[in-house]
């Protein structure tokens, strides 16, 4: 059927042209080119949801699961597993119009409407909407469910901050309030067809802003104004195995967040899939190296953390940059986010308790600079960086790095500081003493009698 309707599109317009001129032509390529679904576009990119949703719950609950006190896991995975439904719920209700939706007036630059609310006219065909030809061949349900999941696993990272002292209803209050006024005005600005950082020209391919900086500031806020746990003691990870187990899982479905970016099953998707599993094996092997230089020993969770540090900077410039580009990105996330790490962390004593800020938030801005540094001609024609002759481009992804800290740091404070007025944010010394498995959830994760 495909290859009848390619002699349609190309030989009928030729043929027009000959005995009717180039009118006629133009008119029926017009029509033969309206948006239509594509099977194997509409199979990669639900496949790729699939797999950003597993980046959620299982592989992140059990990447931070491993990494905290035994008495805490259960208390990491039930936040993950719970952000995966509410955050869901929220995004079908009115989560993807706001983020997506047409704006109106004077904020359609910066937040979307209500046209779209609990998916109205959200359906099987692809979506007048969108202007790219990637998501006018796919139906308007699959991209909205694809960018679901980005809007689940954003907020979980955040989970990496506040781990083993935040009130579970206190988390379930801000996971809802910062999908709403952080997570969707930030995705509708750099990536809604609407969005004036969008509009501006800022490259970010899978979500190097919109995910990752978002996150990490957000997740820096969250330390500062809880404070540390109480009781601290240099203990290590209780399961290192659940740590490399999530990290390896983490690395598969990085996959379908970043090649399913591209929409399409094509060779930006292959070439977006290349660079990215490039640049995590790169920030894994260097994060390994730097270990055993410095503590003469390379350790399991150096790699592991190296690898997600290199997934999270290839991230937005996935669609952009060569495999060259994406061994620098790679290698030297690891060195920048080791420092910021083990020295900024200890030096300002921020208990960011997982790293959320140090690997995400870091690696994010570093991505997103890179980005403009290294955007190739020979990946997307329409695109170049510093390095390719477009300096401009540098200066808007600084522009777009600054305005997502400055939001989220904003809008994330106000809300943890009402949710701290009316609810409290910390759980009891006494709760966090005893841990979160048993004081949030009544539950231990491991028995030690049958």
């Amino acid at each position: 059927m495909k290859f009848l309707l390619n002699i349609f599109v190309f030989t009928i317009p030729f043929l027009l042209s000959t005995a009717f001129g180039e009118e006629a032509a133009t008119t029926v390529q017009a029509v033969v080119q309206k948006p239509y679904v594509d099977f194997g576009n509409t199979a990669w990119v639900l496949m790729s949801a699939a797999l950003v949703m597993m980046m959620t719950a299982p592989a992140l609950g059990l990447f931070y699961g491993g990494l905290v006190k035994r008495k805490n896991v259960l208390s990491i995975l039930m936040q993950s597993f719970v952000t995966l439904a509410v955050v869901s719920l929220l995004w079908v209700a009115f989560g993807y119009s706001l983020a997506f939706g047409p704006g109106h007036g004077v904020l359609a630059g910066f937040i979307g409407s209500f046209d779209w609310a609990f998916l109205k006219g959200v359906g099987m065909d692809p979506s007048p909407y969108f202007i790219s030809q990637a998501t006018a061949r796919i139906p308007h349900s699959t991209f909205m469910i694809f960018q679901c999941m980005f809007a689940v696993i954003t907020p979980a990272l955040i989970i990496g901050a506040f781990a083993e002292r935040m009130k579970f209803s206190s988390f379930l209050i801000f996971t809802v309030l910062w999908s709403v006024f952080v997570y969707a005005p930030i995705a509708h600005m750099v990536w809604s067809s609407d969005g004036w950082l969008f509009k501006m020209g800022a490259l970010d391919f899978a979500g190097g802003t919109v995910v990752h900086i978002n996150a990490g500031i957000a997740a820096l806020i969250a330390a500062i104004l809880l404070g540390k746990r109480k009781n601290q003691k240099p203990t290590p990870p209780h399961n290192l195995v659940f740590t490399l187990i999530g990290a390896a899982m983490l690395w598969f479905g990085w996959f379908g967040f970043n090649a399913g970016s591209a929409l399409a099953a094509d060779g930006l998707a292959s070439s977006a899939f290349v660079v990215t599993n490039t640049a995590a094996a790169a920030a894994a092997l260097m994060w390994a190296l730097i270990d055993w230089l410095i503590t003469k020993k390379p350790t399991m969770f150096g790699a592991a953390t190296g690898a997600v540090a290199g997934l999270v900077a290839i991230t937005p410039a996935s669609g952009f940059v060569d495999v060259f580009g994406a061994m620098i990105i790679g290698a030297g996330v690891s060195i920048i986010c080791y420092f910021f790490v083990v020295v900024v962390k200890e030096f300002f004593k921020y208990d960011d308790a997982l790293d959320a800020f140090g690997v995400h938030g870091i690696g994010g801005i570093w991505g997103a600079v890179a980005t403009g540094l290294f955007a190739s001609p020979l990946i997307q024609s329409s695109y170049k960086g510093l390095f390719f002759g477009n300096p401009g481009q540098l200066k808007i992804q600084l522009i777009a790095v600054g305005v997502t800290i400055v939001y989220s740091g904003i809008v994330t404070f106000i809300i943890f500081k009402g949710i701290d007025l009316v609810l409290g944010l910390r759980v009891s010394e006494k709760e966090e003493a005893l841990g979160l498995d048993i004081s949030q959830h009544n539950e231990r994760a491991y028995t030690l009698v049958e």
